[in-house]
């Protein structure tokens, strides 16, 4: 029947697939290098602050809700009602109580020590031994400015000076190179910073001239100079001083000579020049009687030496001569002076119209205080510190300052009681009267030194400072302790009762 038989196999090749295979190729690509950077911020602080509202007071919440019932705070309604009665007498008896009259807080740190914060010197001034004599604090106490030149010498001085200023609030402070270096053809015997503007400087020099120097203008900071002429000084300049005009806000410079001359000087600064506007002579014949017993040695006219204008009253204004007289005049005085007549293109008047007990020897300093109209200080070569009521000729009190001489004294702008005193031997002598003995409360500098005390000044805008000016050239900034600055209750009260005693 069927059987089963095997046929050979036959197959077809397929031409597409092989075709296909033939044509594959192979292909490779890639991107460029990418560049990468890594960078990190951050803040420059980081502050985290969070908020929550407290618990729901249930109690409060009733009494705002309801103010008529009572509150729920157990025993709070209890202890208010016991402290009532209590707390409202110790309050009617401390409305009553004076134990804290006049008592004046103060939160800054009490100090104890007098330290001297700076070292100030012009190393020229320095090298050639030239003293300071005179030391002046700008309106914003912040800068000190001193002038050098040598004196006493008997005859003009051709010595080259300078004028020498410190802001002591730059951080670069150098103590042995000033901020500003002014070089003057002759000694500077006086200097005064004005009262508003801090970059005007009053000098007055060793020939006779008054200058105003401008520190804001580097270049040349002389803005107006008298020079030499008919008006201008003839004798050298002891002292220069600004003084308030009619003007609001405006100042004229007052400057007296060895030449018993004051002249009131305008300062016009569109123009750039001095205009005298007032000139006052001192003469011997036209003086009080209470100096009449004084006889000037050939001259006519009295040698000032020192002035100072009172802090009440702009037209009174102290006088202090060679002879040792103290006299009180009057910038309104229109007493023609007793003089022959000059080529001046002012009249000179007389001003004096008081005299008071002659001294010793010359008046090197006077001060008229800040706290009361009637007093001020005198101190010369007697060693001695006088304080003067302007309506007794004697004066009230003497104090033993310096075995030698006393070159300045000062109030303090900041103690009623207080003052200090520049000595020959080196040293300054703080005084304070409120005190029961007259012996100074501190001494600055050491003494013996050789190296005498010439000139001083308080800081008006930071009382704690002192700025001292040395016959060697250097000049001293101190501060002061606490208790030299401080005002005490009863210390302007007790200056009233000396004001009012009678001398003997």
């Amino acid at each position: 029947m069927f059987s089963d038989e095997a046929q050979v196999p036959v197959s077809i090749p397929s031409s597409w697939k092989k075709c296909q295979q033939l044509t594959q190729e192979s292909r490779g690509c890639q991107t460029r290098v990418i560049d990468s950077t890594e960078a990190g911020v951050q803040a420059v602080s980081c502050v985290i602050g969070a908020t929550q509202t407290e618990l729901q007071d249930q109690v409060t919440t009733h009494f705002l809700q309801d103010p008529h019932d009572e509150l729920c705070s157990p025993g709070l309604k209890d202890f208010l009602r016991r402290v009532e009665v209590p707390v409202i007498r110790e309050l009617v008896r401390s409305a009553k109580s004076h134990a804290f009259d006049g008592f004046q807080v103060n939160w800054e740190e009490h100090n104890q020590m007098v330290l001297c914060l700076h070292q100030l010197e012009h190393p020229k001034a320095v090298e050639r031994s030239l003293p300071v004599t005179s030391v002046s604090w700008s309106c914003t106490g912040a800068s000190v400015v001193c002038a050098y030149g040598r004196m006493g010498e008997g005859d003009w001085s051709d010595d080259k000076s300078y004028v020498c200023m410190w802001n002591l609030d730059h951080r670069g402070l150098n103590p042995k190179q000033a901020d500003l270096v002014i070089n003057v053809t002759t000694a500077v015997t006086s200097l005064s910073c004005h009262p508003m503007r801090p970059a005007l400087i009053a000098g007055g020099l060793y020939s006779g001239e008054v200058v105003v120097w401008d520190t804001s203008q580097t270049t040349d900071p002389v803005l107006m100079q008298t020079g030499m002429s008919a008006d201008s000084h003839r004798e050298p300049v002891c002292q220069v001083t600004w003084v308030p005009l009619h003007d609001k806000g405006e100042f004229g410079v007052l400057s007296a000579c060895s030449g018993g001359r004051l002249l009131l000087w305008t300062v016009n600064s569109e123009q750039g020049r001095f205009v005298l506007k007032a000139a006052f002579a001192l003469v011997q014949q036209q003086l009080p009687s209470v100096s009449s017993s004084f006889k000037a040695q050939g001259t006519i006219t009295v040698g000032v030496t020192s002035m100072d204008l009172s802090a009440w009253d702009p037209d009174t204004l102290i006088v202090g001569s060679e002879g040792g007289l103290l006299l009180r005049c009057s910038l309104s005085s229109q007493t023609p002076a007793a003089v022959p007549p000059q080529s001046q293109s002012v009249p000179l008047r007389a001003p004096v119209v008081f005299s008071f007990r002659p001294g010793s020897g010359p008046v090197h300093s006077i001060h008229c205080s800040p706290f009361h109209r009637n007093l001020f200080l005198s101190a010369g070569t007697d060693g001695l510190a006088h304080l003067h009521s302007l309506l007794q000729s004697n004066p009230l009190l003497s104090l033993r300052v310096s075995d030698t001489y006393v070159f300045k004294v000062q109030w303090s702008p900041s103690r009623p009681l207080l003052f200090a005193a520049a000595t020959g031997q080196g040293e300054v002598q703080i005084f304070d009267l409120s005190g029961r003995s007259l012996r100074p409360v501190a001494t600055i500098g050491q003494g013996g030194d050789g190296k005498a005390a010439t000139c001083l000044a308080f800081n008006g805008q930071h009382s704690g400072l002192l700025a001292v000016g040395r016959s060697d050239g250097t000049v001293g900034v101190w501060k002061l302790s606490t208790d030299l600055t401080e005002q005490k209750p009863t210390e302007t009260n007790l200056l009233e009762q000396i004001a009012s005693q009678v001398a003997e």
